[in-house]
């Protein structure tokens, strides 16, 4: 062990300047302008691979942004683990909060600042350096190992789900690590048991034929933006629980002891609320703030628009009104189940004197969660307790990685 901690010690600057180095491509999967940024990423990706010593490396299509595959399989009597993460990263919009170029690093202290350093540029490259050290030092791995990163996770993963149904073969494992996570703090390691799903709708209500004079039809006809606005109210109560009709029926409830679990994190309401900046929390009654935001779902509106949106004042009312909305899913919601159900809400709800359209947008995945007592869980707390010399706290993340649900689906 000694020499492998010291072959990471001794190419620690070169790490970081690899680190550097990929955080410079500014790889945002969702604006059509950098789709050759991502693919610069994922020939990165797979150049560093080769480095590491991993085999078969390739950078596949996917028809939209591509994947790239490795894989070292010479330990025939152990299991497979494949590993995860993913290159590309959110836009940077609004720039001007920025106070350097997003994609040029900034290291101050013992940390690095860059769209992307830690989702997931710096968490992904960490297991291909661990692998690289392995090798360099002991000629081997003790599983064998496959690496599948992919470069459109910031935009839901569109493609993964028919890419990874058609390579089953290539990506069968035993067990799979996802280096897209985070850290309790540094001192605190966790286990993250789930994560929730997603799914994304756009509405759009229509009155008048066109835009009018406020002045001369004023108060004769239904205001869009005001029928919007009474729509997306009626689909949550006063107290914060949803009210589409069927939307928690097939939520599954969580056992005492995994809400055990999350009560023995520690919670300050006080920080929590000072980093929101907020007076008080609010939410679903009968759940606690981290249950709130892990364990519970969620239907939030995203964007809302219509009408003159400029300087000044134009005495104009719009002919139309639009409303962006995504709801985080749990087990055992179903995405395509619950935007049904939001259209049938608007048709339910909608005002005689407007027309409206509800189209799902492409976010669309499925919620996720592993038993605390599988093997891997197991195994991967040992090795935290290890490391850190206390217990991870197990937790879910309100986030969603959609192709967990995916491999679930394919691979399991």
């Amino acid at each position: 062990m000694n020499a492998y901690n010291d072959y990471l010690k001794d190419n620690g600057s070169r790490y970081l300047d690899e680190l550097c180095e990929f955080l410079r491509i500014a790889s945002i999967s969702s604006l059509a302008e950098h789709a050759g940024d991502v693919r610069q990423a994922a020939d990165w990706v797979a150049g560093r691979l080769n480095t590491a010593g991993i085999e078969a490396v390739q950078v596949l299509p996917t028809g939209g942004h591509p994947v790239v595959y490795g894989q070292w399989l010479h330990a025939p009597e152990a299991a497979t683990v494949l590993i995860y993460g993913h290159f590309d990263t959110q836009p940077v919009d609004p720039v001007e909060l920025w106070s350097r170029p997003p994609f040029e690093p900034l290291i101050k202290g013992d940390r690095i600042y860059a769209r992307g350093a830690s989702d997931d540029k710096g968490n992904m490259l960490a297991p291909i350096v661990a692998v690289e050290a392995m090798l360099e030092t002991k000629g081997r791995l003790p599983v064998n190992v496959k690496f599948f990163f992919e470069g459109q996770e910031e935009i839901g993963s569109p493609q993964l789900n028919d890419f990874v149904a058609s390579h089953r073969e290539l990506l069968a494992c035993d067990m799979i690590l996802s280096a897209d996570g985070g850290q309790w703090d540094p001192a605190q390691p966790v286990l993250v048991v789930g994560r929730r799903g997603i799914c994304a709708v756009q509405i759009d209500l229509k009155s008048a034929v066109h835009d009018v004079h406020s002045g001369t039809y004023g108060g004769t006809f239904l205001n869009p933006i005001h029928a919007l606005a009474g729509l997306v109210d009626s689909m949550r109560s006063p107290d914060g629980r949803i009210s589409v009709e069927g939307f928690y029926k097939d939520v599954l409830d969580l056992s005492a002891a995994e809400r055990d679990q999350i009560a023995r994190i520690p919670y300050d309401e006080s920080a929590y609320r000072d980093n929101l900046g907020v007076q008080q929390l609010w939410g679903e009654p009968g759940y606690s703030t981290y249950e709130r935001a892990w364990i519970r779902p969620t239907l939030d509106v995203n964007g809302i628009w219509g009408g003159f949106q400029g300087e000044g004042v134009k005495t104009v009312i719009p002919s139309e009104a639009h409303a962006k909305i995504t709801c985080r899913l749990v087990p055992n919601q179903d995405p395509a189940k619950i935007v049904d159900l939001l259209a049938e809400h608007v048709d339910k709800h909608l005002p005689a004197a407007a027309t409206a359209v509800v189209t799902k947008l492409d976010a669309a995945a499925d919620p996720f969660v592993i038993p605390l007592e599988h093997p891997g869980n197991q195994a991967a707390s040992e090795i935290l307790k290890e490391l850190y010399g206390k217990e991870p706290y197990v937790t879910r993340m309100g986030g969603t990685i959609p192709v967990s649900g995916i491999f679930l689906k394919y691979l399991a």
